[in-house]
């Protein structure tokens, strides 16, 4: 009789490991990735928590894609999230041009994909997008309408909000373009004060805390919904020359066939209704494609003549 109670026992606990067993099975089979789980970051272009409120949908639609966990989150400025993905606590980084330039640089990191967006209307001064996807944007100088800043020698001397250094249209980009342009903003009494986030430095020139923010063309959308009149009150003082659009890369150390995996995930994602509300949430893009690290040359060049100009 006891036999029979301890065999029928370890029939019932076999069956139950059966059963509590299957599902990691089942589990282990929709992974498509050797990496145990993704940790995704972004940068802040605005405000950080509303940022971080806009990208997390995305960890549920990357999981579905990749079989294994994923986190997002967001970093505190560029610097950050380049350290991070250097000593692997981030395997993948939406970053900025030159952000992406200094990680694969100092760490090897990988670009996979870049942001597509739709053009600006410029001459309309009203935000307003074209139909046309471009694989550029530009940097712009931006002053309030009854401003006495006319032209951008009446820079000289003034108070002017940017973003973190490596910043490509809060910083390198306008600051070496007004340079070839007769303007060096690291000398003559300029100040350069730094915010965070391009809706802070909107907000810098229209409540009169600064003369002019270099900003992303057009971040005046940022603030809109809030300050309705940001457009009738300011003004593009200068736009700058075509910065590649953003990046999506990986760190080093994420195997070929996880980076195309991963790839065709975001491209997917991408499509998707709401990939594209993401995505258009959080940095304005229409879209992602395919791309490389010969893309980024032009930023190369403008880091070195920056690092010369600010050497002097």
């Amino acid at each position: 009789m006891y036999k029979k109670f301890v065999a029928g026992a370890l029939l019932a606990v076999s069956a139950a490991t059966a059963i509590t067993v299957a599902p990691s099975s089942a589990d282990a089979a929709k992974k498509k990735v050797s990496l145990k789980e993704l940790n995704v970051q972004f940068v802040p272009s605005s405000q950080a928590d509303t940022i971080q409120a806009k990208a997390k949908p995305l960890e549920k639609l990357l999981k579905k894609q990749l079989g294994i966990p994923v986190h997002v989150t967001i970093s505190t400025d560029y610097n950050t999230i380049v350290e991070a993905m250097g000593s692997k606590k981030v395997d993948m980084g939406f970053l900025p041009p030159d952000a992406y330039v200094q990680a694969h640089k100092q760490y090897k990191a990988k670009v996979i994909l870049q942001s597509e967006r739709y053009g600006i209307n410029d001459k309309k001064n009203d935000g307003s997008n074209t139909d046309k996807l471009v694989s550029y944007y530009r940097a712009m100088v931006l002053v309030k309408k009854d401003s006495k800043i006319k032209s951008i020698k009446d820079l000289k001397g003034k108070k002017i909000a940017v973003q973190d250094t490596t910043s490509d249209s809060g910083y390198l980009f306008p600051a070496v373009d007004l340079y070839n342009k007769g303007v060096n903003i690291f000398k003559g009494g300029t100040q350069l004060v730094t915010v965070k986030g391009h809706d802070q430095g909107v907000l810098s020139v229209l409540n009169g805390d600064t003369d002019a923010a270099f900003i992303f063309d057009d971040a005046r959308n940022i603030v809109k919904a809030d300050n309705p009149s940001v457009f009738k009150k300011t003004k593009a003082l200068m736009l700058s020359s075509k910065i590649p659009n953003d990046t999506i890369a990986l760190r080093k150390g994420v195997s070929k066939k996880d980076a195309k995996t991963i790839q065709k995930a975001m491209i997917k994602v991408s499509k998707t209704t709401q990939g594209k509300k993401i995505l258009n949430d959080v940095y304005s893009w229409a879209g992602v494609a395919k791309s490389k690290d010969s893309n980024f040359k032009v930023v190369r060049q403008y880091s070195a003549q920056l690092e010369k100009l600010t050497a002097k």
